[in-house]
């Protein structure tokens, strides 16, 4: 090597690491590195991010920024990011300034360049005069008088799937949930790196962008094969005078629609319920039954608001409450019941985190200046931790806090912990343990 090239390279290395001293003298938040940015930090805690975020967002007031790509002409664009949990920031970049943010810095599923995606808009007209009450016919299937050690997360999905594209794909795991629960973690990886890192992966079929490829195809082949099988059931129903057809869910309603929709559509429509639906209120009840179990106190009194609307309702006859489903005017009553349900979505929401993309140059509500170009995550998991916004109780499960003034217990041994996916699924599962409940001590509080 000739002198003329190490100066070359030397006076380039000096150039790059006065820049990057100059740019990460404005940021905050975990220790960013040369050419690496704060990935280190974030893959070293990948497996606990979204604790490793919120204890990042405590140490700076709620906002912080950082870098995932310190590299010139790509900072700007893929790698400058603003971390926020302030609920004036939320409400600025949601709200107020919705159109200065452009749509969520997660990407689309997408098997082949060009082809449409989980998450692409749909007719919302069409989509709103067809869901009915689909998602909660109250048909669930009802278990039997006790169960032991069984995953209620496994339930619930299969019971939300039912209002979407019956038939259910069984319990309690298959090859098609299996392939969803993969395809979510895959697309998390794609919101922790740089834009340029997972297309690469893709591109040379490299780490978790496998099995995202795979799980896409067997989406395809799964959805394919329902809406197929249900086009020849509709259509062999309609030769039947006076048939009635046995299907009352989405894809049903969609398909019985005058319009005819193309099979990519209706697979969309499906995909998009499934992503924004089933599995984040299958994620929150789980997560709310887990929470209950290890309160026998908020249990006494959700058991309490219940019995005390159904003997008003139903009368003192407790093996008659169970014979039809919860109307709506009952359920609007069970006033303690949802708010310990809003307590679990604050402690444990279905969608950890989310992003944004900034159009315009803008300063935040709590004075950070964000440049266009770069992204901004707003952490709704931290929002429910932080004790300058509930006090020094913000960790403890307090229906309470809510409030406008059968039996379970979960299975001994099981353990709970976080599972790193675009939605805040419980690792292994909720495995509990569903036994008769006796209502008349309960009864006796009101009688």
């Amino acid at each position: 090597m000739d002198l003329s090239t190490g100066l070359l390279i030397v006076s380039t290395a000096a150039a790059y690491l006065l820049w990057f001293r100059f740019i990460s003298q404005a940021l905050t938040g975990p220790r960013v590195w040369p050419l690496l940015g704060s990935l280190p930090g974030l893959i070293r805690n990948a497996n606990n991010m979204h604790e490793w975020i919120a204890d990042n967002l405590r140490a700076c007031s709620g906002t912080y920024q950082t870098c995932i790509c310190p590299v010139p002409f790509l900072v700007r664009k893929q790698g400058l990011v603003t971390v926020t949990c302030d609920p004036r920031n939320l409400e600025h970049i949601l709200k107020a300034k919705f159109g200065g943010c452009s749509r969520g810095g997660l990407p689309h599923w997408s098997s082949q360049p060009g082809d449409g995606s989980v998450g692409q808009p749909c007719d919302q007209t069409q989509v709103l005069s067809l869901t009915g009450d689909c998602s909660g016919r109250g048909d669930a299937r009802r278990p039997p008088g006790s169960l032991a050690s069984t995953d209620i997360r496994q339930h619930l999905r299969a019971d939300l799937w039912e209002g979407y594209a019956d038939p259910c794909p069984g319990l309690p795991e298959n090859a098609f949930t299996t392939s969803f629960d993969r395809a979510t973690e895959a697309t998390l990886q794609r919101f922790i790196l740089p834009e340029f890192i997972w297309k690469v992966r893709k591109l040379l079929g490299l780490g978790m962008e496998v099995s995202l490829t795979r799980s896409l195809a067997h989406f395809d082949g799964y959805l394919s094969e329902i809406i197929n099988t249900r086009k020849h059931e509709l259509a062999s129903q309609q030769q039947q005078v006076g048939g009635v057809s046995p299907h009352d869910d989405l894809l049903s309603r969609f398909m019985k629609k005058k319009e005819s929709y193309s099979e990519e559509f209706l697979q969309h429509v499906v995909l998009n319920f499934i992503l924004a639906s089933r599995d984040t209120s299958s994620v929150v009840l789980t997560w709310f039954f887990w929470l209950v179990s290890r309160t026998p106190r908020v249990e006494e009194k959700i058991l309490l608001n219940i019995c005390e609307v159904l003997l008003e309702t139903r009368g003192s006859d407790t093996t008659k409450w169970l014979d039809d489903p919860l109307g709506f005017e009952e359920v609007d009553r069970l006033t303690y019941l949802k708010a310990a349900l809003t307590e679990t979505l604050r402690l444990y929401h279905s969608v950890p985190e989310d992003s944004k993309h900034v159009v315009a140059d803008d300063v935040l509500p709590s004075g950070v200046f964000v440049l266009a170009g770069s992204a901004i995550n707003y952490s709704i998991n931290s929002v429910g931790r932080m004790e300058f916004i509930w006090g020094p109780d913000c960790l403890e499960f307090k229906p309470e806090r809510c409030l406008l003034r059968h039996g379970l217990t979960v299975a001994q041994e099981h353990r709970v912990v976080q599972k790193m996916s675009l939605t805040l699924f419980i690792k292994y599962g909720l495995m509990v343990d569903v036994h008769p409940r006796d209502l008349r001590p309960i009864l006796g509080k009101l009688i």
